[in-house]
């Protein structure tokens, strides 16, 4: 694996327990998401300046619509709360390094074999709406199949839901975040964190991809 990938594993691995322990006490409660904040957009902010023209508009893009979403999520609709109440600062940051994490990923699978890296998943979404604790699991996996499906970028969704997964489960584990058992305005029921959550990181890629390929057509013209 490259560096960049093992950095963000580590930023990843590391900033939420950091953020959640305050680094095993080191840093208090009030203060213990700022070396991560300074950290996350330090990391960020250095590979926005190397970046090349088309990665820069990812970064923005990716920034652009995780913020408002995230806010949306945990403030409005209320299917997670932070550790601390409110969005953490590094979360959008977090937000791009795990969709390039993502991306290098997809060397790692062959296109036309990305739908069945879903399959797994079959067995435990039928488990969750049987015993009736995840009903949303069956609607997460038809979007994701048809994300993977028809989407332009298979591979991509297909490797996103496992490493959002691994993510999730660590920082739901460290209680940097708590998702609800009952899904607002749904009748349904979730997880903690929801087994296909990372449906909902799919859906971010597709809006970035839509948004980058329309800004560089336009600006071709």
């Amino acid at each position: 694996m490259s560096q960049r990938v093992w950095l963000y594993i580590l930023t990843i691995t590391i900033g939420l327990w950091v953020s959640s322990t305050g680094a095993g006490g080191i840093f208090s409660d009030g203060t213990a998401e700022l070396p991560v904040n300074l950290w996350c957009w330090g990391l960020f902010t250095g590979i926005f300046v190397i970046a090349d023209r088309k990665e820069r508009i990812e970064m923005i893009t990716v920034v652009a619509l995780a913020t408002p979403i995230e806010l949306f999520f945990s403030e409005v609709w209320l299917i997670y709360e932070y550790q601390r109440d409110f969005m953490p600062l590094f979360v959008p940051a977090g937000h791009y390094f795990l969709f390039d994490l993502g991306r290098r990923g997809t060397s790692l699978i062959r296109e036309k074999l990305a739908i069945y890296a879903l399959l797994p998943f079959f067995p435990f979404v039928a488990y969750g709406v049987y015993t009736g604790e995840d009903t949303s699991g069956l609607f997460l996996l038809i979007l994701v199949l048809a994300f993977t499906k028809w989407g332009p970028q298979p591979r991509l969704y297909a490797v996103m839901v496992w490493a959002a997964l691994a993510m999730e489960i660590w920082g739901t584990f460290l209680g940097n975040w708590a998702w609800s058992a009952e899904v607002p305005w749904t009748g349904l029921t979730a997880w903690n964190p929801p087994l296909l959550v990372g449906t909902f990181y799919c859906f971010g890629d597709l809006l970035v991809n839509l948004c980058v390929n329309k800004f560089n057509l336009e600006e071709s013209y």
